[in-house]
């Protein structure tokens, strides 16, 4: 008898689980991708894409589900539902689509304000089929150079330059020869890197599948049998680092692609995935970055959604059951309505937690208990500085220049972020270059003889915090000369790379933390969202980190769901779009990766024998 009721459970759990994995219709196919149509470069014909405003009527009736927020994970989840069948609607507070993937243009300059460069988009990667899929294959990308980083420790005489190239085979031996007397250590770094490449989706997995399971293999110890990947998403960087060398320099390079954390409270598998991303090379969206939010926004049109902007969400609806059931939309002065089943924020966990849902929503412990495991993090400032004159007349490339005043990262962070707001601005110890007209190869069509660079630093929101009530473009002379001082440290440093820039400067803007929560609705002004610090990748804290939340109905997307940049934002909408369906969308992605492995190989081996004859 026991062993019949044993057998029966077996069959059902077996086929339980048949069912969540590949019982339901995938969302994605081949045959969706359809080849590139001709550029838009028609403003009015983008503008009714990206800056479509919110009125009522123009909200699609019967929709599944809301959005809350098109940054990439907004537009991820948004798009993937909607080809999954939903009615789905996004709402955007700025006047324009797309969160850090949105350009804005002025005096005839045009900027990205987020997305630099993207890694793993080479043929048949997992990221390329996902933008292929939700863009339907309009999204084209264009290849940058293979010397893609160059990292820049100390100043003047003491100056050290480092290259990093792209490559399967060369980026190692490219490093190894630049530190010959640490190869070894190199070596051991690659291995981790090669890790992170093969066994981060086992992270994703502990989202995914039901959270007893999860925190029992990783309590009882099974996990770390399984794979060191559990062990090494919560291993110190620093401590890591001073096993393998104590080249300082090489140390600071093991962490370079710095995100507002010192490498002591930064993970040491999270560094090595970021450097990994980057090995197949260095991807830039052809016609600029604004073209991300444009093609995914016009899939989700055409499966009957809609996306607005001017929309900003004033309130989450929480019925006396404890779900979610709508949202309040702020226009004029008048507040509106929207109901759905499913509310999906991408717009942070704080902003989602600590503004959005209701009073007596926040403060329930559950609530709490999410909250506390995350802490804000750092600010940026941006100098967008545009020039009168070509990229190749200015020396400007597509490679990015990452710049430290010397090569302790973590002193050098902590002694920064406790200065004083006046000390601040003239002590930055590092930066980030970037030049957007060097990447776009459709740039000199769109602004011909203009050329633009966009230089990032790390800020305490704090340094900013008086002038959080002014209003945008009118907080006064003191804020003006206070950021000014900022952007002209950080400018007259990168003219010592591009000394032919500095006379040629026509137009220069700077965001701050205050700009970026007015423009990006980002929590203290950061671009990253929630800090990326150790304790938030320890294995259990991954697990416990879920799309769901304790709002029924309610779900968070984005970077605070895995990790930070575009594609751990785009991530963050695919395992919300998992946890939405209650499907695992990465499962129909890598069988359609198979499928175009296979098609791929039949189509050289049909070249080959043409050849032959």
């Amino acid at each position: 008898m026991w062993l019949l009721i044993v057998l029966v459970w077996l069959i059902i759990w077996a086929g339980g689980t048949y069912w969540y994995l590949f019982g339901k219709r995938s969302p994605f196919s081949i045959e969706s991708v359809r080849p590139p149509g001709p550029r838009v470069f028609d403003q009015k014909v983008r503008d009714k894409v990206l800056k479509q405003g919110f009125s009522l009527d123009k909200v699609p009736k019967d929709l599944d589900a809301i959005v809350i927020g098109t940054g990439i994970g907004g537009l991820t989840v948004g798009a993937t539902l909607a080809k999954a069948g939903k009615k789905v609607l996004l709402l955007e507070q700025h006047d324009q689509a797309g969160g850090c993937c949105h350009t804005y243009i002025e005096k005839g300059f045009e900027f990205d304000v987020g997305l630099h460069y993207i890694g793993q988009l080479h043929e048949n990667s997992l990221l390329r089929i996902v933008f292929d899929q939700i863009s339907e294959g309009q999204l084209e990308f264009q290849k940058l150079n293979q010397h893609f980083d160059t990292i820049y420790i100390g100043s003047d005489n003491e100056k050290h330059e480092y290259t990093i190239v792209s490559g399967k085979t060369e980026m190692e031996p490219h490093l190894m020869k630049q530190f010959p007397n640490d190869t070894e250590a190199i070596k051991t770094f690659f291995k981790i890197m090669k890790t992170s490449a093969k066994k981060t989706h086992y992270l994703a997995t502990l989202k995914l599948i039901p959270k007893w399971l999860p925190l029992f293999l990783l309590k009882s110890g099974i996990a770390n049998l399984m794979s060191p990947v559990f062990r090494l998403s919560g291993t110190c960087a620093t401590d890591f680092a001073n096993t393998l060398t104590r080249n300082k320099d090489l140390q600071l390079i093991f962490s370079y692609l710095f995100y507002g954390v010192p490498p002591k409270d930064s993970s040491i598998l999270i560094n090595a995935l970021l450097i990994q991303h980057y090995k197949r090379g260095a991807y830039y969206p052809k016609g600029g970055a604004s073209e991300i939010a444009f093609h995914i926004i016009r899939t989700i049109n055409k499966y009957g959604g809609q996306c607005l902007v001017r929309a900003p969400v004033s309130q989450i609806l929480v019925n006396g059951k404890g779900e979610a059931y709508g949202v309040k939309v702020t226009k004029g002065k008048e507040e509106v309505e929207i109901h759905a089943p499913v509310v999906i924020s991408n717009c942070g966990i704080f902003n989602t937690f600590q503004k959005l849902l209701p009073p007596e929503i926040q403060i329930k412990q559950d609530i709490q208990d999410r909250l506390n495991m995350m802490k804000n993090a750092r600010g940026s400032l941006l100098v967008f500085s545009g020039f009168d004159g070509t990229d190749e007349e200015l020396g400007l490339v597509s490679t990015n220049f990452w710049m430290f005043k010397n090569n302790d990262m973590d002193k050098s962070m902590d002694d920064y972020f406790a200065l004083s707001k006046e000390e601040a601005p003239d002590n930055i110890p590092m930066m980030f270059i970037t030049m957007p007209s060097s990447k776009d190869p459709e740039a000199k069509i769109r602004h011909p003889g203009k050329s633009c660079m966009t230089i990032l630093i790390m800020v305490n929101y704090e340094w900013f915090e008086e002038w959080k009530d002014t209003t945008v473009r009118k907080r006064g002379d003191d804020y003006f000369n206070y950021k000014m001082r900022f952007a002209n440290n950080a400018f007259n440093w990168a003219c010592t790379l591009f000394p032919k820039i500095k006379d040629k400067l026509v137009f220069q803007d700077v965001a701050t933390p205050l700009t970026n929560i007015h423009y990006l609705g980002a929590q203290r002004g950061s671009m990253y969202s929630a800090e990326h610090n150790l304790d938030r990748f320890q294995a259990e804290a991954i697990a416990r980190n879920r799309c769901d939340t304790p709002v029924k109905n309610l779900y968070i997307s984005g970077q605070d769901v895995f990790s930070c940049g575009i594609a751990g934002a785009l991530h963050g909408g695919l395992l919300c779009a998992s946890t939405v369906l209650n499907h695992i969308v990465y499962i129909d992605l890598l069988f359609l990766k198979k499928k175009l492995k296979r098609r791929k190989a039949r189509e050289l081996a049909q070249l080959a024998k043409k050849k032959q004859q």
